[in-house]
């Protein structure tokens, strides 16, 4: 049984009727969100008339996501938003067996072995998209980090054979569908239902993403019902590189169109729209910030194509290469822990709850905030500014349970694996392919939306190193 509560639920300062803490929340949300530390370890905050009750402290925030879990449902403002166009997806779907068979299902397509099978096919991709950018042209980055995400994305996904026309489509709407969907987060429930123009067109593209799905679900199908052949297997199994390539060319949802249980198509598609939404704006946003930070920070840069030619030398980045790149990983990571991705998360709770002596009524909302946590200076010192030594062996430990980016607990992000593969790969191609860049925008400002992105990056990629220009 709970204790009683014993502290007051301090509420933050500068709500208005009705609106509650709205012009906030949409005029600096990042200073908003970090300011509520000072008001106690739980502080409650009203998102139009509605309470929600946000955790500072990150011991509070672990009983949320582990310790307490079962009292926490996943739910709350955004993630019924996201519903709308995830469907029952992974990253949205209720609480409880459904969630557990699905998310047993996918685990293995998540597994480091699997993901190390498409490693190669992945850096083939993207190197050709970033060995193609113009030299000396002003880009934008954070577009280009999203186009080069889901590219990689899809080949890891549905396999090296996509056809070509499909994956043009993929990368001509995920964008707008992007736009659209947070558009839909920000905006009142009864907004989202009118018959605007805005409204149908994201309805349409939604509506032409799940019948692309359904193409490359029906492609990898044809192909994945004689993929284990006994003379592909033995091919295999005597050292054939014909063998190598054809699992090469294989996707990782070749998982779920073989189970043994499988989902139903509908639950296909939802899985497949949460995966690459994941693998767009969470992974994107980061290599543009970490191109970003690496721009303003010469030391930062050179160390990183040091390691990158002491690893590779002359030749092409190797799958294997990524786990003797400790320094990438390390900027990667202080850029995550920086710019977030995520800076707000939701949870419901399911009943009357006493949290750190606060008490939480059903229903309502509970907030937590990677970026808050990831900003804390009891934790991190200095926070806005950009270290990745801060991740070294003999500094990590005291940041354990402040860096949640990937969350925790039954919940936490099942593709966390995946995704460090792949910026890994993404920004040591970049490196590789380009001997310099520099800024040629104006310096960015971090926009809150469903991520943290730039508002404005643009960059100059040159095949010669600065120095000699």
């Amino acid at each position: 049984m709970n204790a009683p509560a014993t502290s007051p639920t301090r509420t933050a300062p500068g709500g208005l009727p009705l609106i509650g803490h709205g012009i906030q929340l949409a005029r600096s949300p990042l200073p908003f969100i970090s300011s509520l530390r000072n008001h106690g370890s739980v502080v409650r905050i009203r998102i139009g008339p509605t309470p929600a009750y946000v955790v500072t402290d990150p011991a509070l925030t672990r009983k949320v996501l582990v310790t307490d879990a079962a009292h926490y449902a996943k739910g709350g403002k955004i993630i019924d938003a996201l519903r709308v166009f995830f469907g029952d997806g992974l990253a949205t779907i209720a609480d409880g067996d459904a969630h557990l068979r699905n998310r047993r299902l996918m685990q293995p397509m998540f597994n480091k072995a699997h993901i190390a099978d498409r490693g190669d096919a992945m850096i083939e991709q993207v190197s050709a998209l970033v060995g193609a950018w113009p030299e000396a042209r002003p880009r934008d980055v954070y577009e280009d980090m999203n186009e080069v995400t889901l590219a990689a994305f899809l080949v890891a996904l549905f396999g090296a054979d996509l056809p070509e026309h499909l994956e043009g489509e993929f990368t001509a709407l995920m964008p707008e569908i992007m736009k659209g969907t947070i558009r839909q987060t920000i905006l009142p429930p009864w907004a989202t239902r009118l018959p605007l123009p805005a409204n149908r067109a994201h309805a349409q593209r939604v509506a032409r993403l799940r019948a692309l799905i359904d193409q490359a679900i029906d492609h990898r199908a044809s192909r994945a019902t004689g993929r284990s052949s006994d003379t592909e297997t033995a091919a295999a199994e005597a050292g054939c590189p014909h063998a190598t390539a054809r699992e090469q060319r294989t996707g990782l949802f070749d998982t779920l169109l073989t189970a043994e249980d499988p989902l139903t198509r509908q639950q296909l598609q939802d899985e497949a729209i949460t995966l690459l939404t994941g693998a767009i704006e969470t992974t994107g946003t980061t290599l543009a910030w970490t191109l970003y930070e690496i721009s303003r920070h010469a030391g930062v840069e050179q160390r990183l194509r040091e390691e990158l030619a002491a690893v590779c030398g002359d030749r092409p980045l190797r799958y294997d290469d990524l786990e003797h790149l400790p320094y990438a990983r390390r900027v990667l990571q202080e850029a995550i822990r920086k710019y977030g991705p995520a800076w707000l998360v939701t949870r419901t709770a399911t009943r009357d709850i006493d949290l750190g002596g606060h008490l939480v009524p059903r229903g309502a909302d509970v907030v937590w905030s990677p970026y808050l946590h990831q900003h804390d200076p009891r934790v991190f010192a200095d926070p806005d500014s950009f270290d990745p030594d801060r991740w070294t062996h003999e500094n990590v430990s005291a940041t354990r349970g402040s860096f949640l980016a990937f969350g925790d607990g039954r919940r936490k992000c099942i593709g966390e694996n995946f995704a460090w593969a792949e910026l890994q790969i993404i920004l040591a191609t970049v490196l590789r392919t380009w001997p310099s860049f520099e800024l040629t925008s104006e310096e960015p400002r971090a926009q809150a939306v469903v991520t943290v992105k730039p508002d404005r990056l643009t960059m100059e990629f040159h095949g010669r190193p600065a120095a000699t220009r």
